[in-house]
């Protein structure tokens, strides 16, 4: 682990009255005939001691100007009150058999611990306080996350330090809640279960001390470790070491599993961040101990990456696979595993308006949702053949998130929460054909706020294409252009913005706020046709959304461009950096939290994963798509830029600290609006997984406190 604070920075540079300066050095790279000067190139190496003293003395400066904002000490007050105002707040659950697993904050706790209970109203039992594992020199520690055995003995829990998502898999009893001692390092991407109890996880290959960064996600395996044994003695069952005659590249994430009720051994793999997968099989009994080993596992292709399928739930000899392949809404078939064939398997659940998100499967059937409009709509799909989907009633309209289920136990379970109100999760029972709230999620004082209200409009974009905004103020708000209002957005990896509510975002309306989000293209809300169009060399309509989004707000009364400002969160930063390079017009602020700011280095970053939807500069067309969509790089001197906070995770495994950094020195050296650039910089984070309450509330207050400042709120301005 890699921290900032062990170097020794003069004082006079930490508490400078003015940003500390970068020297430019100027790197230039010529692609297929293209000139791209790089005046920060420098900053990637983070173990430079400059460049470590310049992010340091940055983070100081940026912390000295926030304090100073008067409110903002309120604000933190208020952000903190409403955030913890109810009795406590559920994270992920998981549902094995009769076994419920899920996580908890109990205010004034700052990191969820893991729980279980037996049923949904079952007595609760803690399991796993990450902090009980805290590593030398970390502040905090993080469950990443955690998978039981399907007979319940045990729980898998990946955890790690200061958000640096560097996960290492810890083996819980689940009786007696004791640390068995298994501890296996370099598995970040989660873990399954045989059904006699042993692991099965994907494990990154360990590097040579002076590896680059750049290969840490290639070549991993996917491995099965028996409880009790040296991680060492691990065998490897997928990836392209241990299953040579399967095609994979260097990118390739491969995994496997096993389902209750089918005889088969899965294995997958996504060639970096793409959604679609490949999927071979080969017979559960490969796993036998006498059996493994002896010779290779038979794979067998049951689809590739051609056949567009992003998710599948198993039933017996069937695989009912989610894919685009035919339409860009998607669809669900049910595909023989015994002699696979997606292109000729038969459809069971068709296309139709809206766009079908997700499938899990029951006891008694696959469970879809579908999202249309921003609402969800759910059903349940029997096994009979030639079943239809029957409409599962849902207590009130809004977003179901992700759905629980266990092919063991009829049923399911969902969060359900809307744009003004946090919601609660329920299951539903087909023998009584009802939708409960199981009472897991307890209900605040400040959950549904009875006064806030949300509008879904539809923008025209700049080349006609309808843009969906959803917008969330106060009952009442006036047209009158006066309101301070934050565009967010995000728009990639095929990612949707469902609604969502916090309690602890309330000061922001509680000031005349109005919040709205962009669901530009790049995103998923409108199906994988929407992603296409904006990714790659079709990134700039992501961001041409934004604007248009921005400018319908201000001609709509809702505000102006005084007390505007556009927010943009890791890939979100190219949303919100290039909204503000194309039109910095249009902005008071923006915000930029761990972003990706300069794309054409992405691929030399520590996740070069992320060329499945950014582009290689590898290929021309691509390396054009890249300097287009590169923040960074469309900076002009000279301009008078919106006022930006911008931040950075020293232990961001995503999207690597340099990034934000090189904006903010380019941006602060080029921009002559006179507003200010600051760069907030945490030591103890990474890119937001894993992050305590305290660092949360603590940036939002930050946020709150710099807009209000830039928007020209009374109570805001510092005194001469």
């Amino acid at each position: 682990m890699r921290k900032l604070a062990f170097l020794l920075i003069p004082l006079s540079a930490v508490c400078a009255a003015q940003a500390p300066v970068a020297p430019v050095r100027d790197v230039t790279d010529t692609y297929f005939g293209t000139p791209v000067k790089d005046p920060y190139r420098y900053f990637e190496n983070t173990k430079d001691a400059e460049v470590i003293a310049w992010i340091k003395a940055q983070g100081a400066y940026a912390r000295k100007t926030l304090d100073a904002v008067p409110g903002r000490a309120e604000l933190l007050k208020e952000v903190t009150r409403y955030g913890d105002s109810t009795p406590g707040r559920i994270g992920q659950v998981i549902q094995s058999g009769d076994h419920v697993y899920y996580q908890k904050r109990t205010p004034p706790e700052t990191q969820f611990k893991l729980y279980v209970r037996t049923g949904w109203s079952g007595a609760e039992r803690l399991l796993v306080d990450a902090d009980q594992f805290k590593t030398p020199g970390a502040s905090h520690m993080a469950i990443d996350y955690f998978a039981p055995s399907y007979d319940n003995r045990y729980v898998a829990v990946g955890l790690s330090p200061d958000g640096s998502e560097d996960s290492v898999l810890r083996v819980i009893d689940v009786a007696t809640g004791k640390d068995t001692g298994t501890a296996l390092p370099r598995a970040r991407f989660g873990a399954a279960w045989t059904l006699d109890d042993r692991i099965l996880y994907t494990r990154l290959r360990k590097l040579p001390d002076n590896a680059p960064k750049t290969e840490q996600y290639l070549d991993s395996t996917a491995m099965l470790h028996k409880i009790g044994e040296d991680a060492s003695k691990d065998i490897p069952l997928f990836g392209r070491e241990a299953a040579p005659a399967v095609a994979m590249t260097p990118k390739s994430l491969p995994y496997t599993f096993v389902v209750p009720g089918s005889k088969w051994l899965f294995a997958g793999f996504n060639e970096g961040n793409s959604s679609e997968f490949t999927l071979h099989v080969a017979p559960a009994t490969a796993l036998r101990p006498k059996t493994l080993g002896a010779k290779p596992i038979p794979w067998r292709k049951v689809f590739d990456a051609s056949d567009k399928v992003t998710a599948m739930a198993v039933h017996g000899d069937y695989a009912y696979v989610l894919t685009h392949r035919a339409s860009p809404q998607y669809e669900v078939r049910r595909v023989s595993l015994a002699s696979p064939n997606v292109d000729k398997a038969p459809v069971v659940v068709p296309a139709s308006a809206g766009v079908i998100m997700e499938i899990a499967g029951a006891r008694d059937g696959i469970y879809i949702k579908r999202m249309k409009g921003g609402l969800s709509e759910l059903s349940r799909l029997s096994y009979t053949r030639g079943a239809r989907p029957v409409p599962v009633p849902l207590p009130y309209a809004g977003d179901a998130g992700t759905l629980v289920a266990d092919v063991r136990v009829p049923g399911t379970a969902f969060f359900l929460g809307t744009w003004t109100r946090f919601g609660g999760i329920f299951h539903f029972d087909p023998a009584a054909a009802k939708v409960a709230d199981t009472g897991l999620q307890p209900q605040g004082p400040f959950d549904s706020p009875k006064d806030l209200v949300s509008t879904e409009v539809e923008v025209t974009s700049h080349d006609g294409t309808k843009i969906p905004l959803s917008i969330v103020h106060k009952r009442g708000v006036k047209l009158d252009g006066s309101n301070p209002t934050l565009l967010e957005g995000y728009g990639a990896y095929g990612y949707v913005f469902s609604p969502y509510f916090r309690p602890s975002f309330l000061p922001w309306y509680e000031h005349g706020g109005v919040y709205a989000v962009a669901h530009v293209r790049g995103g998923g809300e409108n199906g994988k046709a929407w992603h296409d169009a904006g990714k790659g060399v079709t990134k700039s309509n992501t961001w041409r959304d934004a604007i248009a989004c921005a400018e319908y707000l201000i001609k709509a009364g809702y505000t102006r461009p005084d007390k505007l400002a556009i927010w943009g969160t890791s890939a979100g930063g190219i949303f919100a950096g290039r909204s503000i390079t194309e039109r910095p017009d249009l902005f008071a602020a923006a915000i930029m939290s761990v972003p990706s700011a300069d794309t054409l280095r992405t691929e030399f970053g520590q996740n070069p994963l992320n060329t499945e939807d950014y582009g290689t500069v590898k290929e021309e067309a691509s390396f054009r798509g890249l300097l287009s969509m590169s923040s960074y790089a469309n900076v002009k001197d000279g301009v008078k830029y919106p006022a930006v906070l911008a931040t950075g995770g020293v232990q961001d495994p995503r999207v690597d600290v340099w990034m934000p950094a090189k904006f903010v020195a380019r941006m602060q050296a080029a921009t002559t609006s006179g507003k200010p650039v600051l760069f907030r910089v945490e030591d103890d984070a990474g890119h937001g997984m894993g992050a305590t309450t305290t660092q949360v509330y603590a940036e939002r207050a930050d946020y709150f406190a710099f807009l209000f400042w830039q928007m020209g709120l009374p109570a805001f301005q510092p005194k001469p």
